[in-house]
């Protein structure tokens, strides 16, 4: 006599029954693990659907899709120039920028320039990076550094450049300290501000974690709580590069006798556009190695951090 037994049903089917007559007993079936009854195996999912696959395939390097748009740009500048669409007087073509920028070479005129430049912007930022690290460290660790320091920086960090230079030059005259004053003062409000709200911003539960294991003060801000903020502190040394170049296109062209900014007031004077523009040339290429520089710090300094970095 045959006995029957219901199956065990798959996932969204009703039950089944097996007659196991021939072995005089019945079992019941057991779907096939992985499977769905008689379905095939699905692909494997995570929790927002199905794993996404990485196509393959050539690339090309970074550098060069880096150098994309620009040589893009230089092109379709020399073919406006060739055409005529773009007057000479106006935006020189390509070729002349660059015959230009030969010829500054050779009498010595950019390279002196640029060391004079180069001196302004790193005493400024050694001045305006340190005083906006300590201050930031100050304001981010203790609120009664905060309460002292945060408020005047908020209200300085609102003065523009131009606003400050009658002011430095009745301080200091017309020599080389407003422009480096300039300069540091530039650099200082962006470590400030981002070092202090990255110290805000580490996450308090790590610092619990930290006092639970018994972490004393300072171990606790060498161990936490500077780690946790040294990203935004990198940050804002990108953000202060960049004001420091920006103040010191302004400092220089005034009451200036030497540097990339005296040397752009000059061409200025005579309507010499192409050497202006080999100087807009040279300020945006030293903000972008400077901005390389800080990356590669980044880089080495948070090799621990790993973090997106695009698709």
């Amino acid at each position: 006599m045959s006995t029957v037994h219901p199956a065990a049903p798959a996932i969204g089917e009703e039950p089944t029954l097996v007659d196991t007559a021939d072995a005089g007993t019945a079992h019941p079936a057991v779907a096939t693990p992985g499977t769905a009854g008689d379905r095939p195996p699905s692909e494997p999912e995570t929790l927002l659907g199905k794993r996404p696959t990485r196509r393959l395939g050539w690339r090309p390097p970074r550098l060069l899709r880096r150098g994309i748009g620009p040589l893009l740009l230089l092109a379709l500048w020399q073919l406006g120039s060739t055409t005529g669409a773009i007057a000479p007087d106006t935006m020189p073509a390509p070729d002349t920028i660059v015959t230009t920028a030969w010829d500054l070479l050779r009498d010595g005129s950019l390279p002196e320039a640029l060391v004079v430049s180069l001196r302004r912007v790193t005493y400024g930022l050694l001045l305006g990076g340190l005083a906006g690290l300590v201050l930031g460290l100050l304001s981010g660790l203790f609120r009664i550094g905060e309460d002292l320091i945060d408020a005047p920086m908020q209200m300085l960090r609102t003065l523009p450049f131009l606003g400050l230079i009658p002011l430095l030059i009745i301080w200091f005259g017309i020599g080389e300290t407003p422009k480096i004053t300039l300069v540091a003062l530039g650099t200082a409000f962006p470590i400030y501000l981002n070092t202090y709200a990255a110290i805000r911003n580490v996450d308090g539960r790590l610092v619990e974690a930290a006092e639970t294991l018994g972490l004393r003060r300072w171990q606790l801000v060498v161990h936490v709580i500077l780690p946790g903020a040294l990203p935004g502190v990198l940050v804002g040394l990108r953000y202060s590069l960049g004001v420091g170049w920006l103040a010191l296109v302004i400092g220089e062209q005034v009451n200036a006798d030497a540097g990339i900014g005296f040397l752009m007031m000059q061409a200025r004077e005579f309507l010499q556009t192409e050497i202006v523009i080999v100087c807009l040339i040279v300020y945006s290429l030293l903000g972008l190695a400077s901005d390389v520089a800080v990356r590669l710090l980044e880089k080495g300094a948070l090799s621990w951090r790993r973090g997106f970095s695009g698709r």
